[in-house]
C-alpha cells in the first residue's frame, strides 16, 4: 500500500557538504507557446505570464522545469541563505508564485485554507477559508497545489471542494463540491489532482461516473463538460500537443485518456491499472509522444499517439514493466531533459527503498542509477536537478546522462513529499509546519 500521494551507485559522502540550516526574464516557455494555441483554437484570450513564475503544480508548463538560470552550483558553508521562513500548518499541497505572490493550501485553526504571501519577505497578503478539515489516514490537509491564472486562484480540497479565488484579495469567488455534485466518491487518499486551467475552463479530477474529468467555467464554475469513466487516481491534468492534436491528457486511477479541450470528446485511451488506483505522476510530452509512470511495481510506458479516424489511437513505443522497472515513479514526476529522464525509482510497493535514475526516453534504456538515494522529490532549472527529500534536505544533483553526481546537500526544512517551487532566484519549500523560501541566485565573488 503507498505511503501518502501527492508526487544507481553509493553515495560519495567526501565530495557532498551537508548542512542544517532548519533553524537559523523573459522568454516564451512552452506554457506560453501551448496556452497561445490553446487560446487561439478556443477563441480565448491568454493571461500573460512571466518567465519568471512558477503559476502551478509542477511550474510553468506542468513540467517541473524552469528557464532560470544564474543559479547556484554549491551550497556556501552554512547552506543556502534563508531569505524567510513562515509557520504554517499541514497538508500535502505544493507552493505556487505569480506576480511577486506566494500561494499554497495550509490546514489550520480545523479548517483547509489558502494562503498568500509576499514572495520577497514572507509577509502574509491574505488568508481564505475554503473548507472545514480533511482528515485522512495518509496525512491530513488538501493534497493539490494551487493554481494561479490571471486574476484568479483556483484550488481543489482535500474532499473534492473547487473554489475560485480572488489572487489580490483572497476573496472565494465560487465554489463548489465537484465529487459529491457529479455522483463520485473521494478517492482513498484524498483528492490530489491540481486544477488546471485552459482558456476559460479549469479541469479537473473528480472520479465520477461518467465524468471522472470534469471542466467548468471559470466566470462561474458551472459545468462546460465532462468525460470518461474511471477512478480519480491522484495524478494532475495537463495540456500537451501529443499525436498532433492539442489535448487534455489525464493519467486516471486505470487509465490514461486524452480529451479534446474545448468538448471533453475522448480522441484515445490507454488501460493503465495500477494497484489502489495510485497513478500519481504527470503525463509527459517527448516528441509527441506521452510518458506515463507510475509506482506499487508497475513500471513505465511511452506511448506514440496516431491517427485513427477521427481520434487516436494509442500504441506502444517501448515499455519497461513490473519488479525490473527501469522507472516506477511513486508520487513524483520524472523530469525530461535533452532526451532524458530522470526520476525516482521506487521499489516494491510503495516500499522504503528509492533509487534516482535516469534514462534515455526515446528508448527506454537506462542510462544511470544512484541507487537507494531516498525518497524525494525535484525540479530542474541551470542544468541541475533540485532535490527535495523525505529527510528535509535540499540535494543538487548535475542533470547529466553521463552519470550521477552530487553537488551538494542540505537540511533545510522538515520531512517532505513536496517538490521545490523556483521564482527569481528564490526556491520555497514546506512541510507539515513551516513555508521557508532559500536563495539560490549565484552569488557574484
Amino acid at each position: 500500500m503507498p505511503t501518502r500521494p501527492s508526487p544507481g551507485v553509493a553515495r560519495h559522502p567526501s565530495l557532498v557538504r551537508r548542512h542544517d540550516i532548519r533553524r537559523g526574464s523573459h522568454s516564451i516557455t512552452t506554457f506560453g507557446l501551448v496556452f497561445g494555441l490553446a487560446a487561439g483554437l478556443l477563441g480565448l484570450r491568454p493571461a500573460p505570464l512571466l518567465a519568471a513564475d512558477w503559476p502551478g503544480f509542477l511550474g510553468p508548463d506542468r513540467n517541473g522545469i524552469s528557464g532560470e538560470t544564474g543559479l547556484m552550483d554549491s551550497f556556501p558553508a552554512t547552506g543556502p541563505k534563508v531569505a524567510w521562513r513562515v509557520t504554517a500548518g499541514v497538508g500535502m499541497s505544493g507552493v505556487s508564485i505569480a506576480d511577486g505572490r506566494v500561494v499554497t493550501m495550509v490546514e489550520a485553526n480545523g479548517q483547509q485554507q489558502v494562503w498568500a504571501m509576499q514572495l520577497a519577505t514572507g509577509k502574509p497578503l491574505w488568508r481564505s477559508t475554503v473548507a472545514g478539515a480533511y482528515r485522512n489516514g495518509m496525512g491530513n490537509g488538501a493534497r493539490a497545489t494551487p493554481t494561479i491564472a490571471g486574476d484568479s486562484v483556483l484550488v481543489l480540497t482535500g474532499e473534492g471542494m473547487l473554489a475560485s479565488l480572488s489572487v489580490k484579495t483572497g476573496v472565494v469567488r465560487w465554489s463548489r463540491n465537484v465529487v459529491k455534485g457529479l455522483g463520485g466518491q473521494v478517492a482513498d487518499y484524498g483528492m490530489a489532482g491540481s486544477p488546471l486551467v485552459v482558456g476559460e475552463t479549469v479541469v479537473v479530477h473528480t472520479g465520477a461516473p461518467g465524468a471522472a474529468v470534469a471542466a467548468f467555467k471559470l466566470n462561474d464554475g458551472s459545468k462546460a463538460w465532462t468525460a470518461a469513466d474511471a477512478p480519480a487516481g491522484y495524478s494532475s491534468p495537463v495540456l500537451l500537443k501529443a499525436g498532433g492534436r492539442l489535448q487534455v491528457v489525464s493519467f486516471l486511477g486505470d487509465k490514461a485518456v486524452g480529451l479534446d479541450p474545448g468538448k471533453g470528446t475522448i480522441f484515445w485511451k490507454y488501460p493503465y491499472v495500477t494497484d489502489y488506483d495510485c497513478n500519481i505522476a504527470t503525463p509527459l510530452l517527448h516528441k509527441g509522444q506521452v510518458f506515463l509512470s507510475s509506482g506499487e511495481n508497475h513500471g513505465s510506458v511511452m506511448l506514440d499517439l496516431k491517427k485513427s479516424g477521427t481520434g487516436l489511437v494509442a500504441q506502444v513505443a517501448w515499455e519497461s514493466q513490473g519488479p525490473g522497472s527501469v522507472m516506477r515513479n511513486e508520487w513524483q514526476t520524472s523530469i525530461l531533459l535533452d532526451g532524458f529522464l530522470y526520476g525516482m525509482d521506487n521499489v516494491g510497493g510503495a516500499g522504503p527503498i528509492t533509487h534516482l535514475g535516469c534514462i534515455e526516453a526515446a528508448t527506454g534504456k537506462l542510462a544511470w542509477k544512484e541507487k537507494r538515494f531516498g525518497k524525494g522529490n525535484l525540479i530542474a532549472a541551470d542544468g541541475k536537478l533540485w532535490i527535495s527529500t523525505l529527510k528535509g534536505e535540499l540535494v543538487l544533483v548535475a542533470a547529466s546522462p553521463k552519470g550521477f553526481r552530487e553537488l551538494a546537500r542540505a537540511e533545510v526544512i522538515g520531512p517532505t513529499r513536496q517538490a521545490p517551487a523556483l521564482s527569481g532566484g528564490k526556491l520555497i519549500l514546506r512541510d507539515d509546519s513551516e513555508i521557508v523560501c532559500l536563495e539560490v541566485k549565484k552569488v557574484a565573488p
